[in-house]
């Protein structure tokens, strides 16, 4: 291996080699671009707009052309669909022509934007000739200013509630860096190598070609401050610049800021304007536009960490507030703490013969069997965990478990017959034992009150008996009733003893305000709104006494993974992706690419030091800490836990060191605490938030007492995370140190360390205060890290082909609504749904030879005789007779739609005469349901009949795809919760989940074609004059009962509720009195100018 890499390079030599050629010709442009002056410089961008728009302009024009012809021109329905064809094929063609224009330009694109940083730093003002745009952003923000026909812009300026002053000028690393993220990779960049400031290079060349450009933050503070740090640079260059976070959903400042050139925003943002845009039934409550281009801050966090999340909008349910939690919650309370005494007792039999030197190896067998059922009924309990790490008793553990896991765990009954329930602590998973059901059913005179039904013997056994058909219906009902509310029962049950034995308060959730917060196990911040789904986080709520929320039905949901997917073109950067190229590669095909510091790393990594216990570990980390403070060093220490940082924080409070603590509890301080950790003897213990989107800066002194040095009190069980807290410490060529204290009694030990670990331990004979510091037992715990890190990539893998399954079926439907909403291409859905509704009602009755019964049917949903005989239709193909039925009810349809365009025709001028009303309601009906439908005064006027059909259309199609949606997503969650019975048949559930939702989809498909084509075939308007026409506001949603959320997959998820964090936006805008001149220049009042609006 090391031969090959000397032969030919690693990856990251190869990756940078072909980069340098990019640099070099950035630095060749840029040597032409310095000479500019600053009106040339910043005419550079109307030069680049110019070029791209020629580049492309041929295809334009033919798309502009095409799209007439279909739109104006009576065509075929085949003649028409061979032209969004290919109109589809060239708007392809001029995205890659889009990207051949942008790469010709680059090196020049990118040397105006470096040479655009360089004056901004050496001058204290930079004056240029005043455009349109500067005057409009001198009438907003104080830092510029406008006088006759000139624009100042000052240096400094507010951004993120501070004032910065632009002191960087990009390095040729980060030149590289940028050259990377245009690619539609991923940049690797480690701490303090500016990612902010490399990311200008690719949104300034991107945002040049008009489609937009979404920088993706973690959270709302960055998506505002990064807009305001960066945007005077891009805005000075001529380009708009926007962050939707600071606006509210579905406003028209929302709309402008995807407008802008460049739009800032956070990942759970981007996402639900999705979704609410395909909720609308009013095009000009869309906000976003197509999606061009990404880059993601953090793509790690987002990618990753959160892509197991899927966005919800959701809703009221019947029934959402009937549970059981509360109910069950005693007897699942006492099930708990029965196993807590069989374990206890368990764990004192193990311990009595295993300390025992005369025991008989039968004895010992046994010892070792009662010690594996304690791990298996009470994996966390702390005495047992502190008995395993004493020498030989783990390794005797794991070799007692791998004799009853061989040949497919045939014997693990033996252990588990005597529990109440089995804990996995790898999978997350409790399961009941038939022990722990009798308990339960003890209080309950039924004996069957927690035993699931065999509904496929039970309904057999129906069907031979002798009863009536209703009486089998009955049955068959009473019994589909009485297993769904057993398996809400065993559910409910099973989500409460999780909330007891696997989730643990200050570790995985804090209480505050009386409501359940989730902690980000990666960040250790809390995540504002999400609840854990599929009923997790109404059982933590109701162990812990708060209030038990309702459940809520899903209207709209994606998950972050497939939203960022939807991207021509995505890009990110972290610190930390390494460690996860596969993942990164096989899901989202993004190449990861590290980028060369700027400076070497002086930071030294010192080797993990080993204790025994967590007791030991901690008391040395205090001494280490104590050591480091008497040299004048800053201390940063990191925790996986809330628990944990308080814990050492009362620890030094003993000692009497000042220390600062940073967790979920005190996430306000982040900012002050922060910009602390660098000063001389400050110590600052910190969940992993430390990590994200901070730089500690050293204060003066430090780098002459060695640095900032950097203590890890567990290895996480990401590699990332623990890399993340490395990298605070280091940054652009400081010295400073990093330093991790592990047990053998943390989770990651316990549950996936090597089971060489435990060996090389009892081996060296690990006596209790004494440490162990050797690389290979380093390289041990790294190996159990990739473990766990395969485990959580092979669940996210699985849980998100869940989503995949129906991602392709949204995909589908929006796709339907869109054309629906927009109407250029309904009249081809409305052909096809007419078509396909004739062949699959003729299919049906030719199976059955019923040519009297198909008549019948033709008659009551398309309201027309067949255009067929009854030999014809026993005779002739399917494709031939179907092609009649089409031809015969689309004759009839644009009859239908000539005559109801001649009644409402004169109405409708009538009323545009004398009346102001801009949108009108025209009642139809089919005989069944009546509704009232939107038409627009002023385009029916001037389309006449064709409007009139069209919005129509518009209104039924998307009602209908609407209603039916929500319906089919309702039953795809319950779809996926009862699925995951199959696994007690030896199924696979994904596969019946994708058999099952399919069949679902191919009737719901087939459903909303009936409704449609029978609604309009037979709709007519019930009215003879204008008495009955109202006015009407185009067609709006209620969203006073609609909840967004964000729920977490991993505890295999599908519906729930949420409250957001409301976030205030930092105002940063200039103020201006009314009567004041308007700073644009212009001589006017500022009521009379830019202030109009006020």
């Amino acid at each position: 291996m090391g031969f090959l890499a000397k032969l030919f390079g690693n990856k990251a030599s190869r990756d940078n080699k072909a980069l340098q050629p990019i640099l070099d010709k950035t630095l060749e442009a840029y040597e032409k671009i310095k000479n500019l002056d600053i009106d040339a410089l910043r005419h550079k961008t109307v030069e680049f707009k110019e070029y791209i728009n020629n580049y492309i302009a041929e295809d334009e024009a033919r798309i502009k052309e095409l799209k007439l012809k279909a739109e104006n021109e009576d065509l075929e329905l085949e003649k028409k669909n061979e032209i969004y064809e290919q109109v589809d094929k060239l708007e392809k063609q001029q995205l890659e022509k889009i990207e051949e224009a942008l790469n010709n330009i680059m090196p020049e694109a990118f040397a105006v934007l470096k040479e655009t940083a360089k004056r901004f730093k050496e001058n204290e003002v930079v004056e240029a000739t005043a455009t349109e745009l500067d005057r409009e952003l001198a009438a907003k923000f104080d830092h510029i200013n406008v006088e006759g026909d000139k624009v100042y812009y000052d240096n400094s300026w507010v951004a993120g509630g501070n004032t910065v002053t632009w002191d960087m000028v990009p390095y040729n690393v980060q030149v590289i860096g940028g050259a990377v993220l245009h690619q539609g990779k991923i940049a690797e960049m480690a701490t303090g190598e500016g990612k902010t400031l490399v990311a200008t290079f690719p949104v300034y060349l991107n945002a040049l070609a008009g489609r937009g450009v979404h920088v993706v933050t973690v959270n709302d503070y960055l998506a505002k401050r990064d807009s305001e740090w960066m945007g005077t640079i891009y805005e000075f260059l001529g380009l708009t610049v926007d962050c939707i976070d600071k606006h509210e959903p579905n406003s028209q400042a929302r709309r402008n800021a995807y407008l802008a050139d460049i739009t800032y925003g956070t990942n759970n943002e981007f996402g639900f304007d999705y979704l609410r845009d395909n909720m609308t039934g009013n095009p000009e409550e869309l906000v976003q536009r197509k999606h061009h281009f990404a880059i993601v801050d953090e793509v790690d966090s987002v990618l990753i960490d959160d892509a197991r999340t899927p966005l919800i909008i959701s809703g009221p349910t019947p029934r959402g507030d009937h549970q059981e939690f509360d109910v069950l919650k005693p007897d699942v309370v006492k099930l708990y703490e029965a196993q807590k005494r069989l374990v206890t007792l368990c764990l004192a039999e193990a311990k009595k013969i295993l300390t025992d030197p005369n025991a008989t190896e039968e004895q010992k067998r046994h010892g070792a069997d009662q010690l594996f059922r304690a791990y298996r009924g009470l994996p966390k309990n702390n005495a047992l965990i502190k008995f395993l790490s004493e020498e030989g008793m783990k390794a005797l553990m794991q070799k007692t478990e791998g004799f009853y896991l061989q040949e497919q765990q045939k014997n693990m009954h033996i252990i588990d017959d005597e529990l109440y329930f089995v804990i996995d602590e790898k999978l997350h998973s409790v399961d009941l034992t038939e022990k722990g059901i009798d308990e339960l059913t003890k209080a309950y005179n039924d004996p069957t009150f927690f035993i699931l039904p065999d509904v496929g013997s039970e309904i057999a056994e129906l069907e031979r008996s002798g009863l009536s058909n209703d009486e089998k219906v009955m049955k068959k009902s009473e019994l589909l009733r009485n297993f769904s509310e057993k398996s809400e029962r065993l559910h409910t049950v099973q989500q409460l003893l999780k909330a007891y034995t696997l989730f643990e308060k200050d570790v995985d959730y804090v209480i505050m305000d009386n409501k359940i917060k989730i902690v980000d196990e990666q960040t250790g911040r809390i995540m504002e709104g999400r609840r854990w789904s599929d009923g997790l986080h109404q059982a933590v709520e109701a162990k812990e006494n708060v209030k038990v929320e309702a459940a809520t039905q899903t209207y709209a949901t994606i998950t972050l993974q497939n939203y960022f997917r939807m991207y021509h073109k995505l890009a990110g950067m972290t610190g930390t992706a390494e460690t996860e190229a596969g993942e990164f590669w096989d899901i989202y095909k993004l190449d990861v690419v590290v980028i060369p510091t700027n400076k070497p790393i002086a930071r030294i990594d010192a080797e993990d030091l080993i204790y025994k216990t967590k007791r030991e570990k901690y008391n040395a980390v205090i001494e280490n800490i104590e050591e480091l403070v008497a040299e004048g060093r800053p201390v940063l220490v990191g925790t996986t836990s809330v628990e944990v940082s308080e814990l050492l924080s009362r620890m030094l409070t003993r000692k009497g060191i000042k220390h600062n603590v940073l967790n979920a509890k005190l996430h306000a301080k982040e900012a002050q605490v922060v910009k602390d950790a660098g000063q001389a003897g400050t110590v600052t213990i910190a969940t992993n938030m430390a990590g994200r989107g901070t730089d500690i800066k050293l204060g003066p002194g430090v780098k002459e007492a060695g640095g900032l040095a950097i203590i890890g009190t567990e290895r996480h069980e990401s590699r990332r995370v623990d890399r993340q807290l490395r990298g605070r410490s280091g940054r652009q060529g400081d010295n400073g140190s990093s330093q991790f204290f592990v047990s053998l009694e943390d989770d990651l030990m316990r549950m996936f360390g090597s089971d060489r670990i435990a060996p090389i331990m009892d081996r060296l004979g690990l006596q209790e205060g004494e440490v162990i510091q050797h690389s290979m037992i380093t390289k041990q715990i790294e190996k159990a890290q990739k473990k766990v890190e395969e485990n959580h990539f092979g669940t996210r893998k699985h849980l998100l082909e869940y989503d995949d399954v129906m991602n392709s079926q949204r995909e589908a439907i929006y796709e339907k609504r869109r054309h629906a909403l927009f109407g250029e291409r309904l009249s081809i859905d409305i052909n096809n749904m007419m078509y396909d509704l004739g062949e699959s009602l003729i299919e049906k009755f030719q199976e059955g030879n019923d040519y009297e019964g198909l008549k019948l049917e033709v008659l009551s949903t398309m309201g027309i005789d067949l255009p067929f005989e009854e030999d014809e239709f026993k005779r002739g193909k399917l494709e031939v007779l179907s092609k009649k039925l089409f031809d015969k009810a689309l004759e009839v349809y644009n009859n239908k739609t000539r005559v109801i365009g001649e009644k409402t025709l004169p109405v409708i001028e009538n009323v545009q005469k004398n009346t102001q009303y801009e949108n009108i309601l025209i009642p139809f009906t089919d005989g069944k349901k009546s509704m009232n439908v939107v038409v627009n005064l002023k385009k029916a006027v001037e389309n006449g009949a064709k409007e009139v059909t069209l919005s129509v259309e518009k209104f039924i199609t998307l009602g209908i795809i609407d209603e039916s949606w929500k319906e089919h997503l309702r039953e795809l969650d319950e779809l996926k919760h009862s699925v995951q019975n199959a696994h007690y048949e030896q199924k696979d559930p994904l596969l019946i989940y994708k058999f099952e939702s399919f069949n679902m989809f191919k009737q719901m498909i087939q459903k909303i074609n009936t409704e449609v084509i029978s609604f309009l075939m037979r709709a007519d308007v019930p009215m003879q004059d204008g008495s009955q026409v109202r006015e009407q506001r185009a067609r709006a949603i209620d969203r006073s009962k609609l909840k967004e959320q964000r729920n977490d997959l991993l505890s295999q998820s599908h519906s729930n509720t949420q409250e957001r964090q409301v976030t205030q936006p930092i105002h940063v805008e200039k103020k201006v009195g009314r009567n004041d001149p308007c700073p644009c220049g212009s001589g006017k009042k500022y009521k009379n100018c830019h202030g109009r609006e006020e």
